[in-house]
């Protein structure tokens, strides 16, 4: 795939209603798992025709078979001591929240993995490819190039309770060794079977620049600088020796129905970031206010793509094309115009409800998204 491809989504698409119902239905148990599966099936076939019709370069899934965007981890391997994930789940996780505000709920709760903070009750260890399974089944129903988004390392770390997993586990640095080989061998399936571009989520990079998020870490007993450094290491170590593969790391602030978890600009680890990942392709948060200036764009490396998220997933606002060419001008006065792209800031629906917008509000946000890299690029 070429690491030149100057239009870009993050993956989650908003579930029609039809496929919130069955997941709803399955989880009080008035529908089977082959009902819900028949239901995803219909909902991806049409998705991934959506997504051709309104001239994507590269498709997804939509995410239609999760019902958060982390589940795909979770759901693949064995050893958390966790709950498994569930309609009822979601909307317990959402209550309280309001929109455009800061929320974090539920993350020291008993519940599934990397959604909340568990512990592990024994070595990680992959029982299933979930994203492999994600993976065949929308290429065989696309005529183009189908992207694959897996939760990264540093989300996974954070999200791990080591302070009651320490008779499975040492320490951090034992437990990130066993997620990379668990990452990598995900990867590798992958790769085997044909997929070209696989993005990381990586949302949890962004609590090196949000100051609750750093007090909660330095209130474990956890050095940030260190993990930071951690985190890229595994980051790379996932990804490295697979030659031919288009690697993306998506770097945002949290995207739940509407709600962020993160505040801060990407100033104070631009250059450790954007320099040490290894990954082509940059999916940057340029939304609103709280994403800062596109200073830090100075720091990406000749040969990397910074794929600007000015197109906003939490609200129908409507971009205009004379918007955001005046917005990728100004970041080209930081960065090369040949190295930069164009994106949604983040998914449509990082769990099943999704954003405070409709199908119509998605689709039109990603024609806008197509018409302006054809007026910038060509």
């Amino acid at each position: 795939m070429d690491d030149i491809l100057r239009a870009d989504q993050v993956g989650s698409l908003l579930r029609p209603p039809t496929l919130k119902d069955a997941f709803e239905r399955h989880g009080r148990g008035e529908i089977s798992d082959q009902e819900l599966r028949d239901a995803q099936d219909a909902a991806i076939r049409e998705v991934v025709r959506q997504q051709e019709t309104h001239q994507l370069p590269v498709v997804t899934d939509g995410e239609f078979r999760r019902l958060n965007f982390q589940d795909s981890f979770a759901n693949s391997v064995a050893g958390f001591d966790a709950t498994v994930n569930s309609a009822q789940n979601v909307e317990q996780r959402n209550a309280g929240g309001q929109p455009m505000q800061r929320w974090q709920s539920g993350q020291h709760a008993v519940g599934p993995a990397i959604v909340n903070r568990r512990p592990v009750v024994d070595r990680l260890r992959m029982i299933r490819n979930v994203p492999l399974e994600e993976y065949r089944f929308a290429a065989g129903v696309a005529s183009r190039p189908v992207k694959v988004t897996l939760i990264g390392p540093d989300r996974i770390s954070q999200r791990f309770d080591w302070e009651h997993s320490r008779q499975v586990y040492a320490g951090l640095e034992e437990f990130v060794a066993d997620l990379v080989a668990v990452q990598r061998q995900i990867v590798s399936e992958l790769v085997q079977a044909g997929c070209r571009y696989v993005q990381i989520d990586a949302p949890s990079y962004t609590a090196y620049v949000d100051q609750p998020s750093l007090a909660q870490m330095r209130a474990r007993g956890e050095d940030p600088v260190r993990n930071l450094e951690r985190s890229i290491a595994a980051d790379n170590a996932v990804i490295a020796g697979f030659e031919g593969v288009t690697f993306g790391i998506h770097l945002c602030r949290g995207n739940q129905r509407s709600m962020w978890h993160r505040e801060g600009s990407y100033d104070v680890i631009a250059e450790q970031l954007f320099a040490g990942l290894h990954h082509q392709r940059l999916l940057l948060e340029y939304d609103d206010e709280r994403s800062g200036s596109f200073e830090p764009l100075r720091f990406v490396p000749k040969g990397k793509v910074a794929v600007l998220g000015l197109i906003t997933t939490k609200t129908p606002r409507f971009e205009t094309t004379e918007d955001l060419r005046r917005r990728i001008d100004e970041a080209a006065r930081c960065l090369p115009l040949e190295q930069l792209a164009l994106s949604p800031q983040c998914g449509f629906a990082s769990d099943l409800p999704g954003n405070l917008l409709d199908e119509d509000d998605q689709w039109r946000k990603l024609d806008v998204m197509i018409e302006t890299v054809r007026l910038v690029w060509g």
